[in-house]
């Protein structure tokens, strides 16, 4: 404990629970927006009070959104049958930065766990079924961390849609400007198994 009244430790423990923020790096922040409170502090708790208000999960996707609905949802331009299936919203966000898939997307919540007893029913597995038939989805995109639970989650989804629709898969492999010396292996077996001709 420090010196610091009673309201700003209590900032800075919840400052602290924030993904990348240690006490220490809670301790500067909230340092900081004291400092400069009128050009950071009060817009801020504004801005957080606003989205505490307005920001829900879309009934349909599970982006993040201020309607039941996000506007990814109710686009038509992105009914154009393509469905990616990513495991969080995180993801879905940074698909959307790449600018580059113009379908619709279905966020999961997670992905399968035995051992964190999470199984289909507990992630948006039915209602992405329930959504390749309702919306007349024609492929369906598994962007899922290449990791055992993410793998294991993409083999049960394109269980349950097989011979239903079309279902891929992202590359995985060498990254762009990646140098074969500072890559692992898995990522090296990834690459050499999913090369195309040239």
């Amino acid at each position: 404990m420090s010196d610091a009244p009673r309201e700003i430790e209590a900032l800075i423990e919840m400052m602290a629970k924030l993904p990348g923020l240690g006490p220490r790096s809670a301790r500067r922040a909230v340092l900081h927006l004291i400092k400069k409170r009128g050009l950071l502090m009060n817009p801020l708790a504004e801005a957080m009070q606003a989205v505490a208000q307005t920001a829900r999960e879309c009934l349909n996707c599970g982006n993040i959104s201020t309607g039941d609905v996000c506007p990814i949802c109710t686009s038509e331009k992105r009914a154009n049958g393509e469905l990616c299936v990513v495991e969080d919203v995180a993801d879905l966000w940074a698909m959307e930065r790449s600018n580059v898939f113009k379908g619709r997307y279905h966020v999961l919540g997670g992905t399968l766990s035995a051992l964190d007893a999470v199984g289909p029913d507990e992630l948006r597995i039915p209602k992405l079924i329930d959504r390749v038939t309702s919306e007349g989805i024609t492929e369906v995109i598994l962007a899922l961390n290449a990791t055992i639970d993410g793998q294991t989650t993409a083999h049960y989804i394109a269980d349950q849609l097989d011979g239903r629709v079309n279902v891929t898969s992202l590359a995985q492999g060498v990254p762009i400007g990646g140098e074969l010396d500072y890559l692992d292996d898995g990522t090296i077996t990834a690459a050499l198994r999913a090369r195309k001709s040239l």
